[in-house]
């Protein structure tokens, strides 16, 4: 039995296809960039709740139709309507674009209605232009009456071709008509064949061929078929049933004869593939009969004495497996073929490799390594004691993994020659790998071996120059790896921390952030709930080069939801950092920021995550004298606090605070200082410069310089005792930018342990007493009376 036929409106909005042609039945998949196209989509399906059918029409290009008219009577046509109602229609708006300098439009009058199975949205990056894509299937034929414009698409009065449901059941009782059926299902069921064993979904066609009338089989089996524009128009124009099926069967056919012409030459080639093997076997043979006969004059076979090398390798049993089963696929392969190469390499590197050769290592003495290291290093006590702590834990358990020693300094220090001395001490064989301007991990730990090109990576290739399977080996420049300038904004803006645990979180966020934009898809919207599982096509899709719409054949069996998937990598900039971790938790101008009025000073604590900026605020109002103190304070800092402003007021009138040293600071007005993050505990007495340094600004009304940081104890005749901490203090105000750092002299001895490339960009201050420290925290200093005795 015929299916319904499709109820065709008067007026249908036209989607012209450039040189392609959609045939009742098929399913195409459409990419509109066109402004006129996706207005038409936009317009007649997307907005629309009822989706209904638009018209799919032909347009010829330019020089193709040079000798046609605008609108096409029909190629091949075997009826004789249809054409010139729509000619001069047609040829005024040809005309009218001419005369708009556009180039006229050379429509076929003939085309295919279609109904929408799929509509996605979406916006091209930077530009911002809208496109659609479309999945289209389509329906029936139909001629153009006239064409009209709506806007900036096309519209058209259509009338239908294909024939009604009666008419049908009339023509499929005709006997040219079923014998022109058998022949085409039987030319259709050798293809199927043929095609069988190569696809899988062929069943599915099988099915079609027993379910689908005969003549949407037609028009389904050619839409799957690369042939001519000439060709697709001739089966659109082809309304009478026996014309259709005798155009079909000839293509069908025709199909089926360069499959078979094609598969004959496969054959050609194959048959000579195995001439070639033949050869190799009979030169096998005859090699063996030359060795049994002793006159083999040839060098011995690299593959034997490769296997050979690898069996006096030792290697461990699962990897000898494993290297026997690559040997064999080795043995099958022609040196011309791709990937015996590396094959071949792959095998080199596992019989060079030291499976079983060990360095002799005598009994350890730690006295002779601590003499070792004393002659051929001076100095560095701390980092030779940590070594002879190494060995001394080596010695009372060998086989203990200890930790992996890492070497911090500028250039020339000594780093390498103390791995070359613990590789002397040890009587181990030492190897220096060089990671200056790595940045792909595969360069180390090696390249997969699907890759072109792929190599060992730097450990294996050291293992193998060094040849022992326990050298002492060293990783240089490890810090001049990547380059990634986004890692050093993040520890500078987001985490300022000793360790790198809320680094990690961060990095995580970031792939975390990633990964779901991979995993984002277009927005698809299904068309109405009857819609239809797609009807499939023969063979593999491909994308028609066209300048209205990007025209894609969907295969058999094929998962629309699918064909939308577009991830693009996501490029971590700045506005990505901020958009995926916020904005900034630390920024270089804070201290500034802070210290912008009189009263506030910088100092620094130790803290038992490492070092941090203490901000000291000081203010006055008008009181009775009383000191107050906040920020969650020890009693320690609390003594300091009041030690600081005993000081000041001894000292007010040589500090310029007061005209004389008889008239008390502090009358009619209380003093209050507060720590910030008062969330957080603080104690000690590191904060007395920090606290006498914030109180002679709030008297003085100057502002203390914000590039500036102070650590130190006070005593109350003005000297700056040292404190704990130097290291991680002096640090603490690098990563915040400070450029400056007061410190007590006697702390001078701990600087050793700061980093060089740290102290080179600072200015360390060193001060025996109070008078120092304000001369150095404020712009041009702090001006004294003359003569005074503090």
């Amino acid at each position: 039995m015929a299916d319904s036929p499709v109820e065709l409106p008067s007026r249908l909005a036209i989607l012209p296809f450039r040189n392609k042609v959609l045939l009742p039945g098929a399913i195409v998949r459409i990419r509109c960039t066109n402004p006129s196209s996706v207005k038409l989509v936009e317009q007649e399906l997307w907005q629309k709740e009822e989706k209904g059918l638009i018209g799919v029409l032909p347009v010829r290009d330019s020089d193709a139709a040079a000798v046609g008219s605008l609108l096409s009577p029909g190629v091949g046509s075997d009826s004789g309507e249809g054409g010139s109602k729509g000619g001069g229609s047609g040829g005024e708006s040809a005309k009218q674009d001419a005369k708009n300098g556009k180039e006229p439009i050379h429509w076929h009058s003939r085309g295919v209605a279609a109904r929408a199975l799929h509509l996605s949205r979406g916006v091209e990056k930077p530009s911002g232009r809208v496109t659609y894509i479309v999945v289209l299937e389509g329906l029936c034929r139909f001629n153009v009456q006239e064409l009209s414009t709506r806007g900036s698409y096309h519209v058209a009065r259509v009338s239908r071709l294909d024939m009604t449901k009666t008419e049908l059941e009339q023509a499929e009782q005709d006997p040219d008509l079923i014998a022109l059926s058998r022949q085409f299902k039987a030319t259709a069921m050798e293809l199927i064949s043929v095609l069988e064993q190569k696809q899988k979904t062929v069943g599915r066609t099988k099915v079609l061929l027993e379910t689908v009338p005969v003549y949407r089989l037609a028009d389904i089996f050619v839409a799957s078929f690369e042939i001519s524009f000439e060709e697709q128009l001739s089966m659109l124009d082809s309304v009478d049933l026996k014309v259709r099926l005798s155009k079909a069967t000839e293509l069908v056919d025709r199909h089926l004869q360069s499959i078979l012409v094609a598969e004959k030459i496969t054959q050609k080639v194959e048959g000579q593939l195995s001439k070639s093997q033949k050869e190799f076997l009979l030169r096998q043979q005859m090699r063996a009969i030359k060795e049994e006969l002793g006159d083999n004059d040839d060098d011995e076979d690299d593959v034997a004495a490769l296997e050979r090398k690898m069996q006096n390798a030792g290697m461990p049993a699962n990897i000898w497996k494993h290297a026997q089963r690559e040997l064999r696929r080795l043995r099958k392969m022609q040196p011309q073929q791709p990937g015996y190469s590396s094959s071949r390499a792959y095998l080199e590197l596992l019989a060079d490799l030291p499976w079983q050769k060990v360095s002799d290592e005598t009994e350890l003495d730690l006295r002779a390594a601590k003499e070792s290291l004393d002659q051929d290093h001076y100095g560095l006590t701390k980092v030779k004691q940590r070594i002879i702590e190494y060995l001394a834990v080596r010695k009372l358990k060998p086989d203990a993994k200890g930790p992996v020693l890492c070497f911090v300094g500028p250039p020339g220090v000594g780093k390498t020659s103390l791995a070359s001395s613990i590789a002397k001490a040890l009587n181990r064989k030492f190897i220096r790998i060089s990671l200056g301007g790595v940045k792909d991990e595969a360069d180390i730990r090696g390249h997969r071996r699907t890759y072109i090109g792929s190599m060992p990576g730097r450990l294996i290739d050291g293992l193998k120059r060094v040849s022992v399977s326990n050298p002492v080996m060293l990783l240089d420049e490890i810090d001049k790896t990547g380059s990634d300038d986004m890692v050093k904004l993040i520890i500078e803006r987001y985490t300022r921390e000793a360790g790198v645990r809320n680094l990690e979180r961060n990095l995580a966020a970031l792939a975390r952030a990633a990964a779901v934009k991979v995993a984002e898809q277009v927005n698809t919207l299904r068309l109405g709930k009857e819609i239809q599982p797609i009807t499939s096509t023969l063979l593999d899709s491909g994308l028609a080069d066209s300048g209205e719409v990007e025209m894609e054949v969907i295969p058999m069996g094929h998962d629309i939801s699918n064909s939308y998937e577009n991830p693009s990598p996501m490029i971590v900039d700045e506005a990505m950092l901020e958009k995926v971790l916020g904005p900034p938790r630390f920024d270089d101008k804070e201290a500034a920021d802070r210290v912008a009025n009189p009263g506030v000073s910088v100092g620094l604590v130790w803290t038992s995550f490492g070092g941090e900026v203490q901000f000291v605020e000081a203010t006055s109002m008008v009181g009775k004298g009383e000191l107050h103190l906040t920020g969650q304070l020890g009693d320690v800092i609390k003594e300091s606090a009041q030690l600081a402003l005993t000081w000041v007021r001894a000292r007010a009138a040589d500090l310029n605070l007061s005209p004389a040293s008889d008239i008390n600071l502090l009358e009619s007005r209380d003093i209050h200082i507060h720590f910030p993050a008062g969330a957080v505990p603080k104690d000690g007495p590191s904060a007395g410069v920090t606290l006498v340094t914030a109180l002679v600004s709030l008297f003085s009304n100057r502002k203390v310089r914000a590039d500036t940081a102070m650590t130190g104890e006070m005593t109350l005749r003005g000297l700056v005792l040292p404190v704990g901490g130097v290291k991680d203090k002096v640090l603490a105000a690098h990563r915040y930018g400070i450029k400056r750092v007061i410190l007590p002299e006697r702390n001078l001895k701990d600087l050793s342990e700061v980093p060089s490339p740290i102290l080179s960009g600072m200015e360390i201050l060193l001060v025996k007493r109070i008078e120092e420290v304000l001369d150095h925290a404020f712009e041009g200093g702090c001006p004294l009376r003359s003569r005074s005795k503090l």
